[in-house]
This record gives structure tokens, C-alpha cells and sequence, in this order.
């Protein structure tokens, strides 16, 4: 018998999770090294929105398209983790409500409503007195919006934990708290070997890099430049028992969201602050001021918690998803900044795909190619 191709997955994160499930339905041996504990970095910092038409309003270019095609995998991605597991990843199907504040708000929902409703149903763009029909907590000042129906939500700490137990239950070895990895041995038909800090030494055939905001150390192992910075999301929450929000709700500064546990959710103030995850007054001073302004009910409020999360940004703000040139043993699924919840399903999915050798149907606009002096001249990506 064929032994089978082991693959180990760095990070612990949603994508490595997600990548290291689908590994283990493709019948690979997988191991999921992670540095701390399972989905504490970014992944249990986001307000786990999946709407990839409010977070691409440009055009309907590669990046958009991964997103709304993530964003269609989703039921039946959620579904079937939840058959597995007997637990809630809390899918809630909500719709958005892009506001406009101002006269001139107007001409870019129209043009976002022209293009976005050629790839998707249930957009509408509401009046004053629609909206206050839909989102009655809404100041006033709100003078209309882009409704979209598809979009939705999850709770991306449940989902995370749902992820860890689905891939526990398909045989994937999950191993937390292993401290700093490195390359050891990289060969020909001898794999690679990756010692870990505190968890010893792990033999792969293939290794998958889904080490987020992290993602640099790559470049100590081979000359290589990768293009993955951190960037701060300091997020609030507000205790709002009662449901007065129903709808997920963007503005040009801000959005909330609202939970089953009866909190929402107000993000993300941004900044640049290297590695530092810590929470400041101004990030949250920022949201809680525009949490009155477009909440009336909640001028006088203060949140119940606050926190922060370092996001994995690129130059060009796309994710990086592919093989390593110089090193085809080694796949990239970093750099999904503000999208890594939304994209689980479909990094997963390309990702399995490279592991079986496959080319994904978006070819290599997600590869670091597109990044060096060839990849710039082409256009790559």
C-alpha cells in the first residue's frame, strides 16, 4: 500500500484549521502545529463577518470574486461541521445595511448596487423611510442605504472551536503551545523537518504556512520575500440584551453586528503598531464616538469589553494562497487581513487543491509571484 503523504499545517489559526480539515477529507495524514492556543490570535478576535460585497465595493475583480465565492460555500460548509461536531458555529443570515450619512454617499452605492447586483440577489437601495422600517434604531441622520440580503455572520470563536473538534473527529493531529517553528532539512524525497520550541521535531512531505500576521519568518528559511504585515484591529462590544440591532450595518468609518448572546459588535479601529496587540483609548475612543453618532441609544453607553487583534496584511491588500517557487513543498494561505473567516472555505478548498497537485481556478493571482519584478511586469494578480 502507498503510504500516505503526511502534511504538516503551521498555525492553528481559521485558515490553518479550515486547510488542515480539508487535508484530512482528502485522505492526507495532517498535523496542525500551533504556536499557542487554537484560534487566539486574530481568528478569535473577529467579529466573524462574511460579507464579501460591503468589503469590496470597487469591482467585481479576483479578489471579490474569491470572496463571494467563499461566501457560497459557506451554508453547507457550516452545515456539515455542525453535523460532525453536535455544535453551533451560530450562521446567522442578517443582511447589511450600508448607510449613507450624506448626499454624496449616494453616487458610490449606486454604482456598488449597478455592478454588485450582477453577481448576487437582494439588493436594494432604501430611502429614509425604508431604512428606519428596517434598522428603527438608526439616528436620524441616516438618509438611506444599500440593503443586501445574502450577506450574513458567524461567532468566530464557535466556529474556530467547531473547526478544532471537526478536525480532531476526521484524525488530524491538532498540537498547541509549540512555541517558535524552523526549517531544519529541506531535500529532495526526504521532505521537510520543522523543530518547534517546546513540541520537538515533525517530518512532512508537504507543509502548508497558515501563520498569519507571522508569516515573514518564511523569508529565514528561504530567499524569499514575503510581503505579510501586521495590522492592528482594536474592536468593541456593547451589552444591548433586547435586540435592537437586526441587521449587519456599515458605515465609512465603522460596522456593527449583533450577537445571539446578545452583544454587538463595533470594529475596527486600525492602526500600525508592529506586533503590539494591546487595546488604546483612542482606537476605542474612535468607535464608541461613532457608535452614538449613528446609535442614539448608545451616546451614553460604554462597552462592555474591548480588544485587539493583529490582522496579516499585503501590499496590495489580496491574499497570498499558493506553492512557494523555490520551494514546492511549501504552500502559502497567509495575508487574508480582514477576509480570514470569510475565506476559510475557499482558501481550504485551493489549498487541497495544491496538495493534489491540482491548479485552482483563479491560476496564480493569489501566488507571491505577482509580487517579484516579473510577476509586477505582467500584471500578476
Amino acid at each position: 500500500m502507498t503510504k500516505p503523504t503526511e502534511v504538516l499545517i503551521l498555525g492553528g489559526g481559521i485558515i490553518g484549521l479550515a486547510c488542515a480539515w480539508e487535508a484530512a477529507r482528502r485522505g492526507f495524514r495532517t498535523t496542525v502545529v500551533e504556536a499557542g492556543e487554537f484560534g487566539g490570535q486574530a481568528s478569535g478576535a473577529a467579529a466573524g463577518l462574511l460579507a464579501p460585497y460591503s468589503e469590496n465595493p470597487e469591482s467585481p475583480d479576483p479578489f471579490f470574486q474569491l470572496c463571494a465565492e467563499s461566501h457560497s460555500l459557506y451554508p453547507a460548509w457550516v452545515r456539515e461541521l455542525e453535523e460532525l461536531t453536535g455544535r453551533s458555529a451560530e450562521l446567522r443570515h442578517s443582511g447589511s445595511l450600508n448607510v449613507a450619512f450624506h448626499e454624496a454617499d449616494f453616487l458610490s452605492l449606486r454604482a456598488r448596487l449597478e455592478w454588485q447586483s450582477k453577481y448576487g440577489a437582494g439588493f436594494e437601495l432604501l430611502d429614509a423611510a425604508e431604512l428606519r422600517r428596517l434598522e428603527p434604531a438608526l439616528s436620524e441622520r441616516a438618509l438611506g442605504a444599500l440593503y443586501c440580503s445574502d450577506e450574513s455572520h458567524v461567532h468566530a470563536p464557535q466556529l474556530v472551536g467547531v473547526l478544532e473538534e471537526a478536525c480532531r473527529r476526521s484524525g488530524v493531529r491538532l498540537v498547541a503551545h509549540a512555541g517558535n517553528v524552523t526549517l531544519l532539512k529541506r531535500a529532495a524525497g526526504e521532505g521537510v523537518i520543522v523543530e518547534s520550541s517546546f513540541a520537538g521535531r515533525w517530518q512532512a512531505d508537504r507543509v502548508v504556512v497558515c501563520t498569519g500576521a507571522w508569516s515573514g519568518f518564511v523569508q529565514e528559511w528561504l530567499p524569499v520575500h514575503v510581503p505579510v504585515h501586521p495590522i492592528r484591529g482594536q474592536i468593541c462590544a456593547y451589552d444591548v440584551q433586547g435586540g435592537h440591532i437586526r441587521h449587519m450595518v456599515f458605515s465609512s468609518q465603522a460596522y456593527w453586528v449583533g450577537k445571539n448572546d446578545g452583544s454587538l459588535v463595533c470594529g475596527a479601529s486600525e492602526d500600525m503598531a508592529g506586533f503590539d496587540r494591546s487595546v488604546t483609548e483612542q482606537g476605542i475612543g474612535r468607535l464608541t464616538r461613532w457608535s452614538g453618532s449613528v446609535y442614539p441609544f448608545l451616546q451614553d453607553k460604554r462597552p462592555s469589553r474591548s480588544w485587539a487583534g493583529l490582522r496579516p496584511a499585503t501590499l496590495d491588500g489580496w491574499p497570498l494562497i499558493g506553492c512557494i517557487p523555490e520551494a514546492p513543498e511549501l504552500i502559502m494561505a497567509v495575508g487574508h487581513y480582514r477576509n480570514g473567516i470569510l475565506l476559510s472555505p475557499a482558501t481550504a478548498t485551493l489549498v487541497g487543491d495544491l496538495l493534489q497537485g491540482k491548479s485552482g481556478k483563479f491560476g496564480n493571482a493569489f501566488g507571491i509571484e505577482r509580487f517579484s519584478p516579473a510577476g509586477k511586469r505582467r500584471g500578476v494578480g
